[in-house]
């Protein structure tokens, strides 16, 4: 082999060798530069999927209740759902797809815009509600208030009914209760006894009503019976009918009228506390205790 040869072949081996090994360096660049796109693209896969899980949470948060639009809410579930399908596919994306993944991204920037007018409706309608709930407590305070201001007036306007009533009332006063034999003269011997004689006065009342009136006696033994010449002989009063054991009609101008009333003793009295009372227009205006003796 000539010396020129081995020279050529010398300086063949030398450019194969540069060759090489700039193949070599710019390869290995390339695998770099790979390795780092590859790398940021994984990064921002997992970025972005982080943002769709939290929106996808937000997009959780809200439920029917907070709408109170049937309409609105059905608008709100089908973007949900779209974000929960988004996410989905970006978990199984692979990350080298970098179109795609700037698709997410656009995308994600919609969704979220979409949300925040959710958001802002919800606290909008919100806001009425509480209004409305405000306006509707207030209405009921003031209904409350005023049923018993109603309340109030009618028992204040039956306190003065009754009292009315009351004062309108007749009143017996002075009630004496004698014994009288038979010759008319006054006796405590009950065995002497032939009449009972009840003295009393109704008393002066100008806004008590005028006019005929009925004034009933009923006359209690010890054992708490009454007597009574008829059990037929009743009268009203508390709205129910009970024996008199005798009554007697006058005429009521307003002023002070005495009355005398008499029973005949026909049954047997024994010795003891007795009672009389007096009823007029259905009310009792007077009592009286007495005792016959032996």
């Amino acid at each position: 082999m000539t010396k020129n040869m081995k020279w050529l072949i010398a300086s063949i081996i030398v450019v194969f060798m540069l060759v090489l090994a700039g193949a070599i360096f710019y390869i290995t660049k390339q695998q770099k530069e790979i390795t780092g796109m590859t790398e940021e693209f994984d990064i921002q896969k997992s970025e972005l999927e982080d943002e769709y899980s939290n929106l996808a949470v937000q997009y959780e948060g809200y439920n029917k209740m907070d709408f109170h639009n049937d309409s609105l809410f059905a608008q709100y579930e089908n973007e949900k759902m779209k974000v929960q399908s988004l996410l989905e596919e970006l978990r199984t994306l692979k990350s080298t797809n970098a179109h795609r993944i700037r698709e997410l991204q656009k995308e994600l920037a919609t969704v979220r815009a979409v949300l925040r007018t959710y958001i802002i409706q919800i606290d909008s309608l919100n806001a009425q509600n509480k209004q409305l709930r405000d306006e509707n407590q207030n209405v009921k305070q003031r209904y409350n208030e005023a049923s018993e201001t109603v309340s109030q007036l009618s028992k204040e306007k039956k306190n003065l009914s009754d009292k009315v009533s009351l004062a309108a009332q007749l009143n017996a006063t002075e009630i004496a209760v004698s014994g009288l034999n038979k010759r008319g003269k006054a006796t405590k011997d009950v065995e002497k006894m032939t009449q009972i004689m009840i003295n009393f006065k109704i008393a002066r009342n100008v806004t008590a009503p005028t006019g005929d009136k009925i004034v009933y006696l009923r006359i209690m033994k010890p054992d708490n019976d009454i007597l009574t010449k008829n059990r037929m002989d009743l009268f009203k009063y508390e709205n129910r009918d009970i024996n008199y054991s005798c009554r007697k009609a006058f005429e009521y101008a307003g002023e002070e009228i005495p009355l005398t009333l008499y029973w005949n003793v026909e049954e047997y009295l024994y010795p003891g506390d007795y009672r009389v009372d007096v009823f007029a227009d259905g009310a009792l205006i007077g009592s009286r205790s007495f005792k016959l003796e032996k």
